[in-house]
This record gives C-alpha cells, structure tokens and sequence, in this order.
C-alpha cells in the first residue's frame, strides 16, 4: 500500500500528538517527580506502533456491519489485526481455524 504526502504527514501529526499528551500528562509528571524524590534519574522512552489498513469502498459497507462483530470469542478483526501486529496470539484465534473443520467432538458433530 502506497501512502500519499497527506496520510504520511497525518500519521507524522499523531506522532507528535501523542508525544505532547505524554510530555503534558500531569499524571506522568508526577509519578516521574516521585521518581526522582526517591534517587533515581528517569529515561521515559516510548515506542508506538501506528497501523493502516486500506479500506475499499465494498469493504466499507461490510466493515460497517461487520467490523465490530466477533471473529473469534469476544474479539473483534480490528482487535485480532491489532493483537497480532503485537505478536499477541488468543486461545480463541489459535483454535478457531480448527472449529471451521466441523469436528466439533468424539461424535463428529
């Protein structure tokens, strides 16, 4: 997927918003102060991870009704997609190929 000038400064301007919030969070500036009361120099270093999926206009309509269905147990594509771009894998999505085979039990069913 080619990303044009507008969507590649967009994600530029996420990166930058998120690193205000976190350098503006008072919550983080506090834990950080605590931090240094007791000793100890603090190194925050953040890393995050931005994914784009493309989306076509027949997705679109599916995505609508669909996107927020479950895939697999309580978790949705986007949350699979997400969790899987982590290298987090569920129990769920692990077992969920083998349940489309229809061996449900000892019975076959």
């Amino acid at each position: 997927m080619a990303l044009n000038q507008q969507v590649k400064d967009l994600i530029q301007k996420l990166g930058e918003a998120i690193h205000e919030s976190v350098a503006e969070s008072e919550a983080i500036a506090g834990v950080v102060r605590e931090i240094r009361e007791q000793g100890f120099d603090v190194i925050l270093m953040l890393e995050a991870t931005i994914g784009l999926n493309e989306v076509d206009d027949d997705d679109e309509t599916a995505e609508n009704d669909e996107g927020n269905e479950a895939a697999h147990g309580p978790f949705t594509r986007n949350d699979l997609t997400f969790l899987k771009s982590l290298r987090i894998t569920t129990e769920e999505h692990e077992s969920g190929s083998s349940s489309d085979t229809g061996s449900g039990g000892p019975d076959g069913a």
